[in-house]
């Protein structure tokens, strides 16, 4: 590549931020568009304050027929383990296109809600639902909501919060009828109807919906609990092997059965589930219905059968008319609208430096591309191959072992406490992967350097490593000013349609507390020495003369990816065969990757057009760990302390 190509590449970089921006427009007003079922349903953010100087960021679905007049029932939506509320689209969307009042929540320790105090914060307070649903029965604010029909609904842990919040309501139940039937049996009188319901009115919650957990579905846990339930458990659960039967299979799991039975009287009692079948009587809050979908868990939430069992399940235990048929929905319409918007975000990350570089300031940092090296040829060849399947298998071999590490490293992000050392337990793992792969990715580059390339007569100054003090700094505030350029784009996207950027699991979002930021600054310096890695190998090691450009990149993506695809591999071939997991300590560690594996695809491409702007190995990865990390700190469970 010549410098006078290299030129042209960045010239019009307008254009490219003008497609970005048309992108993120388009994405965000068509994602509106759905989620506010074409302007039928209000979205408002909310705060909920709670004990201990606690709180719960929700976001409110009402549609407008919702009314004092006319109260809707509502639900209460609870996201799992490293989610947030934006990911229960498929929930909150179709439930609210039905009339149904939604308010989804970040649980605590998640997206932009507070950490929380209490060690048994499913149990004891629902992650977040129990408080929520106190408040709305309190206030007079929510008198669009028939607080005689309130649900909750939840995936995964969050599924384990609606029936933990519903055994503890129930609990709140049981406790005032025995105060009344023993003040009543001092008067020498039996309970009245008027005493039985004031009871029933300790009880907030009427129905609940568990979505991919069934670990609490004991009687300790279900004899309080006086709702109707639905649940929904994957076929292919990564995690079925914690159930008390070692599988999936829902028709004879005493978990499953241990719900049905619990609302059914001692002669009819089952032995064997029908999946999809109906058991008990919604109107004496007795309805029991078990499903399997056949799925795996982190794409349960994304599978229209599940949605449609959701909503199907609500209208039967409210007993609402059956306005729109559960296969119709469209959620899925939103997941591609916020694809478009990310997808318009990253491209906005090239141009947007290409303008700022062009700036005096940052200009010293636009300097010629360096001349690729020679293809490597015969012995040099065979020692690239070498070492590109060497580096896969030192990142497949490495990620398990590292991640048990994380609770030596960080044993209280581990224990789930709040702590300021590293507080994302799950990205801990992440993070020593990283560390590990790119100290090796450094060295494994100085080793085929030294008997590979150095003999083709190149040299590190050629290949753009070298640099200096001033360029270095003057590098990170180009990248904290892309950075900016980034966010503040996501944040007006936010405020004007009130939503995020995401598809699945890759997501830029506004939800994290201010405090993130200092969270990060632990994280960024020791993910930048991967970044820097993959930015050296992709640009100096690995830029060959006389290679198609798509054909280098498309090898670098794999080779940044295939080692973390190799687990998945090794994991969900183990799944199909067996029924059974490969790694099932870590297999939370595992689904991880699910969100990690496209980024890791595509960084090399980020890294090679910020390259050809700059000519430096330095900026690309500064921007790109920046950008990406925060992204990824920003999705995931933080127990960072309150105060």
């Amino acid at each position: 590549m010549t410098n006078s190509s290299t030129h042209v590449k960045s010239r019009h970089p307008l254009r490219g931020i003008a497609l970005a921006l048309t992108l993120v427009l388009l994405g965000g007003w068509g994602a509106h568009l759905v989620q506010t079922d074409l302007g039928e349903v209000k979205i408002t953010g909310l705060t909920f304050f709670t004990d201990n100087g606690q709180w719960i960021a929700a976001d409110l679905f009402r549609p407008k027929t919702a009314t004092a007049s006319n109260p809707a029932p509502l639900v209460v939506v609870c996201p799992g383990f490293e989610r947030s509320k934006e990911t229960m689209g498929s929930f909150s969307i179709e439930l609210a296109r039905r009339g149904i009042v939604v308010i989804v929540i970040d649980p605590y320790n998640q997206g932009a809600s507070s950490s929380t105090q209490q060690r048994r914060s499913a149990s004891k307070e629902g992650y977040g639902v129990v408080p929520v649903v106190e408040q709305v029965c309190a206030s007079t604010q929510f008198d669009f909501v028939d607080k005689a029909r309130i649900g909750a609904a939840g995936y995964s842990a969050g599924g384990n919060a609606v029936l933990q919040s519903a055994s503890l309501f129930g609990a709140r139940q049981a406790r005032a009828l025995r105060a009344a039937q023993r003040l009543d049996s001092e008067a020498g009188r039996t309970i009245t109807a008027q005493e039985t319901a004031k009871a029933r009115a300790e009880n907030k919650l009427s129905a609940i919906f568990v979505g991919g957990y069934v670990l609490t579905m004991s009687n300790s846990v279900l004899d309080t609990v006086d709702a109707n339930v639905g649940m929904d458990y994957a076929l292919w659960d990564e995690g079925a092997f914690r159930t008390r039967n070692g599988n999936a299979d829902m028709r004879t799991a005493a978990e499953s059965l241990c719900l049905v039975n619990s609302a059914l009287p001692d002669a009819e009692k089952i032995s064997t589930v029908e999946p999809g079948k109906k058991y008990g009587d919604p109107a004496k809050r007795t309805l029991r219905i078990v499903h399997n979908t056949s799925n795996i868990h982190p794409v349960l939430p994304y599978d229209r059968e599940f949605v449609a069992h959701l909503t199907g399940f609500f209208n039967d235990a409210f007993q609402l008319p059956v306005d729109l048929s559960p296969t119709n929905q469209t959620w899925g319409l939103k997941e591609l609208f916020t694809l478009v918007a990310l997808i318009g975000a990253m491209l906005f990350i090239v141009p947007f430096t290409a303008l700022l570089l062009r700036l005096s300031f940052f200009q010293p940092l636009a300097k010629p591309v360096p001349a690729p090296q020679p293809r490597p040829q015969g012995r040099g060849r065979i020692l690239f191959w070498f070492f590109f399947t060497l580096s896969a298998v030192i990142a497949c071999f490495l990620f398990i072992p590292l991640a048990e590490q994380t609770r030596i490293w960080f044993p209280a992000a581990s224990a789930a406490q709040q702590t300021w050392w590293f507080p994302q337990r799950i990205n801990n793992a992440i993070l020593l992967w990283a560390v590990v792969n790119g100290l090796l990715g450094l060295l494994l580059f100085c080793l085929h350097h030294r008997l590979s390339v150095k003999k083709n007569g190149a040299s590190p100054a050629i290949g753009g490593i070298t640099t200096n003090a001033g360029n270095l700094a003057r590098s990170l505030l180009l990248a904290l000013s892309v950075l900016g350029g980034f966010y503040a784009l996501v944040f007006a996207s936010h405020w004007l349609f009130h939503t995020d950027m995401r598809f699945l699991f890759v997501a830029a979002s506004v939800a994290f507390p201010a405090k993130m930021l200092l969270v990060a600054l632990e994280y960024l310096p020791l993910f930048f020495i991967f970044y820097l890695a993959n930015s050296i190998r992709v640009n100096t090691a690995g830029r060959f003369a006389d290679q198609p450009e798509w054909a280098n990149l498309l090898i670098h993506g794999l080779g940044n990816s295939l080692g973390l695809l190799l687990i998945l591999l090794i994991q969900y071939s183990q799944l199909a065969r067996h029924g059974t997991v490969f790694w099932t300590d870590g297999w939370l560690y595992v689904n991880l990757l699910l969100g990690v594996v496209p980024m890791m695809f595509v960084l090399p491409y980020f890294h090679r057009a910020l390259f050809r702007l700059t000519g430096s190995v330095w900026p690309g990865p500064m921007i790109t760990c920046l950008i990406f990390i925060l992204m990824m700190l920003t999705n995931n469970v933080c127990y960072i302390p309150l105060k």
